[in-house]
């Protein structure tokens, strides 16, 4: 999957380091992302910052290049995994499993491929959770379009 990831930008960065679970508490958008928009918004980014200005505190956004690999990566199971954590707040992978009547074996591999994708965060203690106010995954007709 890694070559149809389009875009992952972290815009919760000060100095190339993430602040705190608690300072990144902004919206994690994902979607469907046009190469060429990506690289125009970065260019954009890079200007203000050669004129000395500062990234800025915002939301975190996760693009792919076409709705069948965003729909992979966030399967309905990894949906109701990132319910269930958002809802419930941190808890072990274990308790995790238990909550979702799955496997944890499972459970494992799609927190591992989440955190992969900065979508949920471990803390010192071993438990997993949801760093973000919010989860939008947005998709629009351009996915029709790509089906034609």
């Amino acid at each position: 999957m890694k070559a149809t990831l389009v875009a992952k930008r972290r815009e919760t960065l000060s100095n190339g380091v993430l602040i705190s679970e608690a300072d990144m508490a902004g919206k994690a958008i994902i979607g469907v992302t046009d190469w060429g928009a990506t690289k125009r918004a970065l260019k954009r980014l890079a200007r203000r910052l050669d004129k000395g200005g500062r990234a800025g505190r915002g939301d975190y956004h996760l693009g792919f290049a076409d709705s069948t690999a965003l729909m992979t990566e966030l399967s309905p199971a990894r949906t109701e995994l990132l319910r269930v954590l958002s809802r419930e707040g941190p808890m072990s992978v274990y308790v995790l499993a238990k909550r979702l009547g799955r496997a944890y074996s499972n459970v494992h591999a799609d927190v591992a491929r989440l955190s992969r994708l900065e979508l949920v965060a471990k803390n010192a203690a071993g438990k997993v959770s949801v760093p973000w106010k919010d989860v939008v995954i947005r998709v629009d007709s351009s996915i029709l379009h790509q089906a034609a």
